[in-house]
């Protein structure tokens, strides 16, 4: 019998690839900071909603917040802020393949933070299964960068290596810390709980990133809502894909989650091959075929 969380996953990766495709249309309207905080933005009142919702519908009062559930959702916001500020820093790099690509590595390093964390152990299959998963996204991420394999061994030692695996740490931990903060209310609904601290990392997120940009970018807030046809549909896909995010991470270990999450990224090659009619390479091909191999791996380790 398919496990909840599985089609949750694919969901939320759906509506993360259909939220990046609505992102792009805020490329040139607002800076890279104003467009992530949009996302945060309209998220939020959709969030609240969505946890109104959830207690109407099952009648479950909401969880206490303890001090362990604080901490872990102000470490997941700020983890998750702190990789969107070096993953746009890295792009302004005059060589950033190398260290794009070692970016993507999240899921290796959602799989070791787990288990340091949150003790979340992994069997020697599902090991396999990220490591595959892992090489595959590399192999992609390569690809459509144009980066050769030369190139990406002799950067090995660069600063752009270091800024990605940075990069992905941070992304990585702030998976980890929302799994954290899900389990520590002690919930017995898990919607309630996922959909708890969803709302509660959202808060946090405005007011850390409205205060950023009110110092760092003044203006920019205001033409976050002067683009709000646009940046509502980013936030109503994103919110979507968040509690997909969340719901899954609080039912299963969150290296599982992202791992199968990694079919975002099939997703992606149907519409470039399908709807945009780009020819593929060979790379890419290989990047294809070991992401559904550790997908498949995913799912059959115990």
């Amino acid at each position: 019998m398919l496990e909840a969380w599985i089609p949750i996953a694919i969901a939320a990766a759906f509506f993360q690839n259909l939220r990046s495709a609505l992102q792009k249309h805020l490329k040139g309207k607002l800076s890279n900071s104003g467009a992530g905080y949009a996302r945060f933005l309209y998220a939020l009142p959709l969030a609240i909603l969505y946890l109104w919702a959830i207690s109407a519908w099952t009648g479950s009062p909401l969880p206490t917040a303890n001090l362990r559930f604080v901490l872990y959702c102000i470490a997941g916001g700020v983890a998750q802020i702190i990789f969107t500020v070096l993953l746009l820093w890295m792009f302004s790099f005059r060589s950033f393949a190398v260290g794009t690509t070692f970016s993507k590595l999240e899921v290796v390093m959602v799989a070791a933070l787990g288990a340091l964390i949150l003790g979340d152990g992994l069997s020697s299959l599902a090991v396999l299964a990220v490591a595959i998963s892992a090489v595959g996204v590399v192999a992609l991420s390569m690809a459509q960068t144009n980066l050769s394999v030369r190139a990406f061994i002799t950067g090995l030692s660069g600063r752009d290596t270091l800024v990605g695996l940075v990069c992905a740490s941070f992304l990585g931990a702030s998976v980890v810390f929302f799994r954290g903060a899900s389990l520590a209310l002690q919930h017995d609904n898990v919607l309630m709980s996922a959909a708890f601290t969803l709302a509660v990392a959202l808060v946090i997120q405005n007011i850390v990133m409205g205060l950023w940009l009110w110092f760092r970018e003044p203006g920019e807030i205001g033409r976050v809502f002067e683009q709000w046809r646009w940046a509502s549909l980013v936030g109503v896909t994103g919110i979507l894909a968040s509690i997909g995010w969340f719901t899954a991470f609080t039912l299963q270990n969150a290296s599982y989650v992202r791992a199968v999450g990694q079919i975002e990224l099939i997703f992606t090659f149907i519409v470039t091959t399908r709807v945009f009619k780009e020819s593929v390479s060979r790379f890419e091909m290989l990047g294809i075929v070991l992401v559904v191999a550790g997908i498949v791996l995913i799912l059959l380790a115990p």
